[in-house]
């Protein structure tokens, strides 16, 4: 995982770096598949492309695998006009988990590109305590008020900030348990 991971957070500083993050359709599916496949081509055979088995994590089960693309285009036809209505979307698509992997830090750079581009916000991650994300997450399904608040108190204007962009970057992979020079 180690190896995947080093080769993943490259991939995603370059994301940035060469400009290809504008490229990606913004708060759609196909978006969402643009990015994992930059993120993880050559490291899963499944880069992209939408999971066919049903997973589950913590006793959590994900959106059946049956009937996820269906999930996915009710997904994409949320509403994303206001803060509330994008967090709403963002917990919806974490609930459907489409990847067998990496879904966290795809739909963490899902996230910011909707927020960038209707309402001029980004999150900065790197201000996001690890624990208390990982159980606003879980609890998200139930109610979403401690995600919401967790992330707004979070948001910044300053969009175009490389520095915030890569150690958001850093803070996503942090968050799934990668630490640089393990």
């Amino acid at each position: 995982m180690k190896h995947i991971d080093e080769k993943s957070i490259l991939k995603a500083f370059q994301l940035f770096q060469s400009g290809d993050i504008n490229q990606i359709e913004i708060g759609t599916t196909k978006g969402l598949k643009q990015i994992h496949h930059y993120l993880f081509d050559g490291l899963y055979l499944f880069a992209g492309e939408i999971r066919k088995h049903n997973i589950s994590k913590g006793g959590f089960r994900f959106a059946t695998a049956l009937y996820l693309n269906e999930i996915l285009v009710k997904i994409e036809q949320m509403p994303e006009h206001s803060f509330e209505e994008i967090i709403s979307k963002y917990v919806e698509m974490n609930i459907a988990h489409p990847f067998m992997e990496g879904n966290g830090r795809t739909m963490r750079i899902w996230l910011d590109l909707i927020l960038k581009k209707r309402i001029q916000k980004m999150v900065n991650w790197q201000m996001i305590d690890k624990n208390l994300y990982l159980q606003a997450m879980e609890r998200s399904p139930i109610n979403e008020l401690e995600l919401k608040t967790l992330i707004y108190a979070n948001l910044t204007a300053d969009i175009e900030n490389r520095d915030i962009i890569f150690k958001g970057i850093e803070q996503s992979y942090y968050f799934e348990g990668y630490e640089k020079g393990e």
